[in-house]
């Protein structure tokens, strides 16, 4: 119904029931509960923000959920899509991961460490990887997190995206595939360890 809100941030708030921010467009207050990363790093109270939003409908109530970005919201409505997952625990989810963090856990099969998000337990960490990991792969969504260098900054990583188009991968594969590839490894100036675990994801 509604694919984003621009206006003013006049409130936020933090209750038993999670995190929600106020955003008022055109006289109009909206409630929208966000994830605890998308409420502290909105913007300071009275400036502009543009969000993304959900609007879920259940038997008694309707929420309106908010993401700062897009893909966010995209991985959202994949969590959601799971039987016994929420928006509160998707919620929850993409407030204890950075979003690259959190497709980087489901692609590689991590069950141990989506465990330690609330709620999570290790039977529905395994139903999340066994049914949204095919799904996370074939969208190719790319999100570089926050704390991360641009991939094409890095010395490293300009060499990494040359042999792989001379291996015959796509521009599009690889900027897919190297903020998940840079995320997990120990040293994101290491060419060689880029260009493997690289190779490895492409392979899947």
């Amino acid at each position: 119904m509604f694919e984003y809100l621009k206006g003013i941030l006049t409130d936020k708030f933090t209750s038993n029931n999670g995190y929600f921010l106020i955003v008022e467009v055109n006289g109009i207050g909206y409630k929208l509960e966000v994830s605890q990363s998308d409420y502290e790093n909105s913007v300071v109270l009275d400036s502009d923000i543009k969000i993304y939003s959900k609007l879920l409908h259940k038997e008694d109530s309707m929420t309106l959920c908010g993401f700062l970005r897009k893909e966010t919201r995209d991985i959202f409505s994949y969590l959601t899509s799971v039987s016994g997952v929420g928006s509160k625990m998707a919620l929850g989810l993409l407030g204890q991961f950075d979003t690259s963090k959190l497709i980087s856990i489901v692609i590689n099969e991590n069950y141990k460490e989506l465990t330690l998000a609330k709620g999570i337990g290790t039977k529905l960490a395994q139903k999340i990887i066994l049914e949204l990991r095919d799904k996370l792969i074939k969208a190719n969504i790319s999100i570089v997190p926050d704390n991360m260098p641009q991939t094409k900054d890095t010395e490293a990583c300009k060499e990494t995206t040359a042999i792989l188009l001379s291996l015959g991968y796509t521009e599009e594969e690889i900027n897919t595939a190297l903020p998940i590839v840079l995320n997990k490894c120990d040293n994101p100036n290491d060419h060689e360890e880029i260009l493997r675990e690289s190779l490895k994801y492409l392979s899947m």
